[in-house]
């Protein structure tokens, strides 16, 4: 029991390394992520499938991207063995709300994210447009 609770730790811990550094923190995103991991999802149209390399290029390109008001909580956490899944739900990252999976495996003794695959649960990215508004309709 002792080794699972351990495991939950490291996996949480695992975690908050992806929410310091999806603001900006390069270096936290490459301790966290296997280097061949991908990400997937999509904002409306569109979408992003593609390696978690990409994803830290624009992190570097545009730190504190996620704003100010930026929120993160892990929602669960399920492992068996050397293999799981986290549930992050995230408040206003760049004026949008997500809810992450991740993949996590222990690779050579050490948790790392496999895979993340996201879902927009509402907001509007800066410079995106917001929806239009059917004719009649009140807001």
């Amino acid at each position: 029991m002792e080794t699972h609770l351990n495991d939950l730790a490291e996996v949480r811990e695992l975690i908050q390394l992806y929410v310091e550094g999806a603001n900006g923190d390069v270096a936290k995103l490459k301790e966290a992520f296997h280097p061949e991991a991908r990400m997937m999802g999509h904002i409306g149209p569109v979408e992003t499938y593609i390696p978690i390399t990409d994803f830290f290029r624009m992190i570097e390109r545009q730190p504190g991207m996620a704003g100010p008001n930026y929120q993160a909580d892990v929602r669960t956490i399920d492992i068996v063995g050397d293999a799981g899944v986290a549930v992050l739900v995230e408040t206003d990252y760049m004026g949008c709300d997500f809810v992450d999976y991740f993949s996590v495996a222990r690779i050579g003794g050490r948790w790392q994210i496999t895979n993340k695959t996201y879902a927009h649960t509402g907001g509007t990215p800066p410079g995106a447009e917001p929806p239009a508004q059917k004719a009649g309709a009140h807001g």
